[in-house]
Formats: C-alpha cells, structure tokens, sequence
C-alpha cells in the first residue's frame, strides 16, 4: 500500500509479506510495467520503495492497482468513487474521511442556502490514526503524522465566524485535527501547511472547534479518544450503548452523530 510520497520516484509503503521484502528486494506489476526497489526498511515497519515506469505514475496505478479498504468491507467496490467524499481533490490520503461520505452536493447545497458557510481543509489520511492505543500510559501512545493544509480563505472563513459568535462545526475528526493543529490559543487560524502528530484525548482544551459531525468508531481507538475529549467520556459511551441497543452502524459506511 502507497502511503506517503517522498519524492523521486519514492514512496513510503506498507508491505506483506514484509519478511521477503528486505532491502534490495525486486518488484515488479503488470508484466513489467511497473516495476519497483526496497531501497530501506524503516524503523516502523515500513517500506521506502522507488518505482520505476513510463509514463504518468498515478494513470499506471489506476490500471494495476486497486482502491485500499478497510478490512470489514469485504467486496470490492465497482466504484471506487463510493470511497470518496463528493468533495474530494487532492490524491493523498490511505483512507477516505469517512464522516464526509455522508454528504451529498445537494445536501451541501441546501446547507449553504441556509446561511451557512462551506469551507475546506485538506489531511492525507494515515494509517496510524486507525491503530488501536496499547500503552498503558497514555501518553506514551506515539501519532503518527500527517500531513494537512488549510488555505487562508478557510482561515478567513473560520476566523470571521468566530468573531461573529458563530459555531465552527467541522465534518469528521480528520477536519478537527487539522484546524487544531494550525489553530492559535485564541481559536484563530492563519494559512498553513505542514505535518500534525497532535493527539486529542481528554483533558485537551479545543481552541477553534465547537461542534463535530462524526461515525462511531473502533473502541480504543485514538479517534474514539478524540470526541471524549470533546463530549465527556460517560456520555460517549451512553451513546454507544444507544447505537449498540439500537443496531447502528459503524465505521465507513455506517451512521453518524453531531457532537456540540
């Protein structure tokens, strides 16, 4: 799996079997089309792989690869557009913001003739924000970054809703992370763009965020850690016994709530 791009022809990768994937191992996909190096193992387990191609790279790997899902979802999907939210842009991500799924552009629109402002954040998505928290400390729990822009009209947006009295209301915990991590102690944003390892877990004050729109997520996750922070632990766990009494549904596909 392609993770992050490091530039000439490089991307880190997770790998399987990773056993046989030691450095200097030779790959290659679609009777040579493409074909690959271990160049380093790194200390996480990863792989840093320089490819080698003719050619447009991500046009190669939209004949020879396939989408990454989650391991519940266990049929392939014939469109991959189902795993992407309607407002997607920039190529990055491991896995899809899935609160965002959600949303229509009609929705979207009759949520902007309501008088409310739309704006946008990018996070490329890791694998590390699914990884399930085994220390027992917990802060010893190690993020894994991510790298996240936002653009000085979303900047704008958000910080005149806030000197309006408005509520900032963000669409899954990728958003929240992103504004929390660029957000100044007055709730204030500037345009930004770099790596976030931020970890929110209770006790985290939110400087920007009020509001959150996400899925019900995998216990001891970071993510299930993060709307704790922000609705009470006691409370999150009534909901789940709600959503558990009722047959809800998790995770990608699955049902959602508005935290505020």
């Amino acid at each position: 799996m392609l993770l992050i791009d490091r530039g000439e022809k490089t991307w880190e990768c997770l790998v399987r079997p990773g056993k046989k994937l030691r450095t200097g191992a030779q790959l290659s996909f679609g009777d040579g089309q493409l074909t690959a190096e271990v160049a380093e193992v790194l200390d996480n387990g990863n792989r840093l792989v320089r490819f080698q191609y003719e050619g447009i790279f991500l046009e190669i790997l939209e004949q020879l690869g396939k989408m990454p899902l989650p391991p519940y979802i266990k049929e392939e999907l014939q469109d991959g557009e189902r795993y992407q939210t309607v407002y997607s842009k920039e190529v990055g991500s491991a896995a899809a913001p899935t609160a965002g799924l959600h949303f229509t552009k009609e929705l979207l629109e009759s949520i902007e003739a309501m008088g409310v402002r739309v704006c946008y954040v990018t996070l490329h998505v890791g694998l590390g924000t699914f990884r399930p928290v085994k220390a027992e400390n917990i802060d010893d729990h190690e993020m894994h970054s991510e790298y996240c822009i936002v653009s000085a009209e979303t900047a704008d947006t958000i910080n005149r809703t806030k000197r309006e009295g408005g509520r900032v209301i963000c669409v899954g915990t990728t958003s929240c992370r992103t504004i929390e991590s660029w957000a100044g102690e007055d709730g204030t944003l500037k345009e930004s763009a770099g790596w976030t390892n931020i970890f929110i877990y209770p006790g985290y004050q939110f400087k920007a965020l009020d509001c959150l729109i996400t899925n019900f997520h995998l216990p001891e996750s970071t993510l299930i850690m993060l709307i704790s922070a922000l609705a009470g632990r006691e409370q999150v766990l009534a909901a789940y016994e709600e959503a558990v009494r009722k047959r809800y549904r998790f995770f990608s596909f699955g049902d959602a709530m508005l935290i505020y």
